[in-house]
């Protein structure tokens, strides 16, 4: 099941998470940190995975639609959202 968010949207929880989450949130994944990183919008390809996006431009930086919502559960637990 595919989630769809706009690329605003994404970047705006991504920038309210507090210093340190991109390294807990892959630490609690057993992830790479660049895929997190990924995930919010990064190219970083060198160390990490695609993150399952598709980002497809349009008003609002886009819509953006994910393929598991994983990383974005955890990011929104960590704000209590």
């Amino acid at each position: 099941m595919t989630y769809t968010i706009t690329f605003n949207e994404l970047r705006k929880i991504k920038d309210q998470l507090p210093h340190g989450s991109m390294q807990r949130i892959a630490d609690e994944l057993n992830i790479n940190i660049d895929t997190v990183r990924n995930y919010f919008g990064s190219g970083k390809y060198d160390g990490g995975n695609a993150a399952g996006i598709h980002i497809e431009q349009g008003p609002d930086g886009g819509i953006v639609v994910l393929d598991d919502i994983t990383i974005l559960e955890k990011a929104r637990e960590l704000l209590n959202v």
